[in-house]
């Protein structure tokens, strides 16, 4: 896990602008940071070491060419024996066997990386690409001017360097708060696009001549119905995906909820481990809230876990709202990140390398509303789509998650999930809440091993009567009883409401001052005083004093009328 920037095809001075660009992304390589030119590019890798601790290093050169790239390629050691890389190999890195390919087939070698990434490689033939992984788990953003094509792994990095201003889309803005989050290759910002997930982009000249798409989902149905060999394929793959998942010469644990994904990744963790592993898990501090600790201590328990708690009450919801609008460069209006974040601080110093349950419900169809789509209307069925009065920002949704032709209507709706709100909130939300803190977040059930099997399968083996995940459930059932996976879960849900209500008319009036919250909803005021999209309202207004005024976190709170504590956090 690292950050990466750099310029490509420019023709004057490249070293300043990416030095910069280095400066903002440091803190998602703490380990160091690595600067070099090269005729017609530069480049810069803040480095968090998690592979061949000495030797992995980047920009590397293998074969000709140059690689310097953000996140885990989990299949090199096969790649490697496959191709017989062993004795051509100079590291340990996971990165240098993809040179080799490289070297050999050109971009098709991208279609054999099993991962999470984002890379820029310059290749010995004098072609130069862009990369991001299937899922959209690692981050990358690009713009294009006069001095050639600048890349990123956050926002800030072009603002720090000076490419471009901080001019909101407004849109992009509508859609935030539409959905807490936004849609495609658009970004909150003018003129600044983020590669969509499993793109890859050829870059000549300082100017993009090509770009192609691989999806993380096949457009497939499977008959199968055979619940005993499903089963037992599904244990294969699920421990495979967490074995090379755990890939890692530093310490690596998990956060665990009171759910069916996390407990599963425990499960599975426990098996391949012979020391206990590590795990965290947040309850919040609340009247009525939902707390899942002792469903977590429960499983952890019965795994052996080296258990750690951690709590979220009022004073760390302001005193962690304004960091993680700082750290969402590029915004999710999703309140999980405060409880992610809070579980990062805890882990940092811990923990290096975290696995999470994130893909669960999208792959095995976990979500209320696909339930929902598949009852008719007379039952309360309704469509898997986000509810907006805005039809354009409805529209648009629509357009991102339309499905191919075949799929059945839970394959349409989980297809819409992936292809939206997966990559543009919760992967989002993990990248930046950990990467503020130094982690790599890893996700198993976000493989394409993991895909594969799950996406085809018979709707009946996900959605049966009023459970989800039936498959996962009926495993997890054998595999970890301890997780009770029939019982009725509490959801995950974050009190903010009972934070916010004492100062909502104070804070309501102050937001609806903020330029961008009256460019986008003019009616904020009145809206918050209402009660309705409190969260996102408040959420936005401090994201944009922070990106768009040049507040630093504690002065942005203070400007919306929260308390202030102190901060580190960089402007």
């Amino acid at each position: 896990m690292c950050g990466i920037a750099g310029v490509l095809g420019g023709q004057g001075e490249m070293g300043a602008p990416t030095r910069a660009m280095a400066q903002a992304i440091a803190h998602r390589g703490p380990d160091g940071v690595r600067l070099e030119e090269v005729a017609g590019a530069a480049f810069a890798h803040a480095r968090l070491s998690i592979i061949d601790l000495e030797c992995g290093w980047q920009p590397m050169h293998a074969a000709g060419s140059t690689v310097m790239g953000n996140g885990e390629i989990y299949n090199y050691l096969e790649l490697a024996r496959d191709f017989q890389l062993e004795g051509k190999l100079a590291t340990g890195s996971d990165f240098e066997p993809l040179l080799h390919l490289y070297a050999r087939e050109g971009e098709k070698a991208f279609e054999r990386l099993r991962g999470m990434y984002a890379f820029c490689l310059l290749g010995a033939d004098g072609r130069a690409w862009l990369a991001r992984d299937p899922f959209g788990i690692k981050p990358l953003y690009i713009m294009e001017h006069a001095g050639g094509l600048a890349f990123a792994s956050e926002p800030r990095a072009f603002f720090k360097a000076g490419l471009m201003r901080t001019e909101l889309d407004q849109d992009a803005a509508k859609e935030l708060l539409a959905f807490n989050y936004t849609l495609g290759a658009r970004t909150t910002f003018q003129g600044l696009r983020r590669l969509v997930p499993g793109e890859v982009v050829e870059v000549r000249d300082g100017r993009i001549v090509s770009n192609w798409r691989r999806g993380p989902l096949k457009a497939a149905t499977s008959n199968s119905g055979d619940e005993a060999a499903l089963l037992k394929q599904l244990d294969a793959v699920l421990e495979d995906s967490v074995r090379v998942h755990q890939r890692s010469d530093v310490p690596y644990g998990l956060f665990l909820s009171g759910g069916i994904d996390s407990a599963a990744v425990a499960t599975l963790m426990a098996r391949l481990n012979e020391r206990p592993v590590t795990a965290f898990t947040c309850g919040f501090q609340a009247q009525g809230a939902k707390d899942e600790r002792a469903a977590a201590e429960k499983v952890a328990r019965a795994l052996d876990l080296d258990w750690r708690e951690t709590s979220f009450g009022e004073e760390d919801f302001w005193r962690i709202l304004p960091k993680v609008a700082w750290a969402l460069d590029d915004p999710t209006a999703d309140y999980a990140t405060l409880p992610t974040y809070k579980l990062a601080e805890a882990a940092k110093g811990t923990l290096t390398v975290v696995l999470t349950g994130e893909g669960g419900d999208e792959l095995f169809g976990g979500y209320g509303r696909y339930r929902r789509a598949l009852r008719p209307t007379w039952l309360g069925g309704r469509p898997a789509e986000p509810r907006t009065q805005d039809a354009a920002v409805l529209a648009r949704w629509r357009g991102e998650a339309r499905a191919p032709a075949g799929l059945s209507a839970l394959q349409q709706a989980q297809w819409a999930d992936v292809s939206t709100w997966l990559p543009n909130d919760l992967l989002l939300k993990l990248d930046r809440c950990l990467m503020a803190h130094g982690l790599e977040g890893r996700t198993p059930f976000l493989d394409p091993e993991v895909a594969a099997f799950a996406f085809p399968l018979p709707d009946r083996f996900k959605v049966r009567g009023r459970y989800g995940k039936w498959i996962l459930r009926k495993w997890l059932e054998r595999a970890c009883p301890a997780a009770e996976p029939w019982a009725k879960k509490q959801g995950f849900t974050v009190p903010v409401e009972a934070w916010i209500a004492p100062r909502a008319n104070a804070i309501a009036a102050k937001i609806a001052q903020v330029d961008a919250v009256r460019r986008v909803r003019p009616d904020a005021a009145e809206a918050f005083r209402a009660g309705a999209e409190r969260w996102p309202l408040l959420f936005f207004a401090v994201w944009a004093l922070i990106h768009l005024e040049g507040a630093t976190p504690e002065e942005a709170l203070a400007k919306v009328g929260g308390p202030v504590f102190s901060s580190r956090e960089p402007k």
